[in-house]
């Protein structure tokens, strides 16, 4: 079984056109991305994108690259294609890293992988952190999920789960904030290409309900390490610069 990191990038973004090649540090963020994941205890590492320019700059700092279709809908349809242009086998594992994520802590990516490898009888993994409710309740940006006693996810969504009926909760309650950092089985992707959006997924916009309601289990656990910030504005892509001059060489 192997574990392989595949980071989905694409050239297109409405807020911030071109944003893998956008620098961070003296380095485009995609490279950024990549030297984040080197640092994982993992078989292997791809960029999937759309563009010929990205694809020529991951191999121009010694990482791999390959080129995925443009008409993707979603980027875990990308992801199963760049499984399937790898040849990976049923029983590999995907840890899917976003492109614009170029602070996430390696030890987070190996932890999703090895929850997944902890749950044999699940198809994905991923990761929450704890939020207080005042802050998540009403905020349909903020993906909640809940959870069974053996880390099985029972439902993810935008609004506040589980519901305060008769408000309860005290300043110790909280809720779990969906990571959107994801461990596949090859045979789950293979499996989600084939299913139509359910509906669910099309009232709450969120991919991961269709595995769900198709019986597939997810498992998540609440991350080792504080997720950081990820790049969709040009604050954002301020906050990181500054974190890279900080922290990064």
């Amino acid at each position: 079984m192997q574990k392989v990191i595949i980071i989905p990038a694409r050239f297109s973004s409405t807020r911030l056109p071109g944003k893998p090649m956008l620098d961070i540090a003296g380095k485009p963020m995609i490279v950024r991305v990549c030297e984040t994941a080197s640092a994982a205890p993992v078989d292997q590492i791809v960029v999937a994108t759309d563009d010929a320019r990205i694809q020529a700059i991951v191999r121009e700092h010694g990482f791999e690259a390959i080129m995925t279709r443009a008409d993707h809908v979603s980027g875990t349809d990308r992801l199963q294609e760049a499984a399937q242009i790898l040849g990976l086998a049923a029983d590999d594992l995907i840890i899917n890293l976003q492109g614009d994520e170029p602070l996430m802590p390696a030890d987070n990516l190996n932890q999703v992988a090895q929850l997944l490898v902890r749950h044999p009888e699940a198809s994905v993994a991923t990761l929450y952190e704890l939020i207080a409710v005042e802050l998540g309740r009403d905020n349909p940006n903020m993906v909640k999920l809940v959870q069974a006693e053996n880390d099985a996810v029972l439902y993810f969504s935008r609004s506040a789960i589980p519901f305060d009926r008769d408000g309860l909760a005290g300043p110790e309650h909280f809720l779990k904030r969906h990571v959107g950092l994801y461990a596949y089985r090859k045979s789950a992707l293979d499996l989600f290409v084939t299913y139509g959006e359910g509906q669910l997924e099309r009232l709450e916009k969120l991919e991961q309900l269709r595995f769900m309601e198709h019986g597939h289990r997810i498992v998540a656990q609440k991350s080792l390490l504080p997720i950081p910030i990820g790049v969709d504005t040009a604050e954002d892509l301020e906050q990181v610069k500054l974190a890279f001059l900080n922290t990064k060489s």
